[in-house]
């Protein structure tokens, strides 16, 4: 289950979290995070996945020289005759 953490937590791994940070903990870390008032109300949603950001370059921007020099990457289609 997501929650929103309403003050620093480090988790059972170890791994420290910051306040506000969404994460995925289990009924039972949910239930002691709660008891200890360090959990916010979401809205019931889970947090979206993390994409490109507002500075990436559109997707069909293949003319510039970042593009041409970095070349394909190894999901994109196979190129074709007329692509290539």
């Amino acid at each position: 289950m997501y929650v929103r953490l309403a003050v620093a937590w480090t988790g059972p791994d170890g791994t420290a979290h910051h306040a506000g940070d969404v994460v995925d903990v289990d009924v039972v870390t949910l239930a002691e995070l709660e008891e200890r008032r360090m959990v916010e109300e979401i809205d019931g949603t889970e947090p979206s996945k993390i994409g490109p950001g507002p500075t990436t370059p559109p997707a069909d921007d293949t003319d510039t020289e970042e593009a041409q020099l970095l070349g394909r990457g190894p999901t994109s289609p196979a190129e074709t005759e007329q692509g290539a």
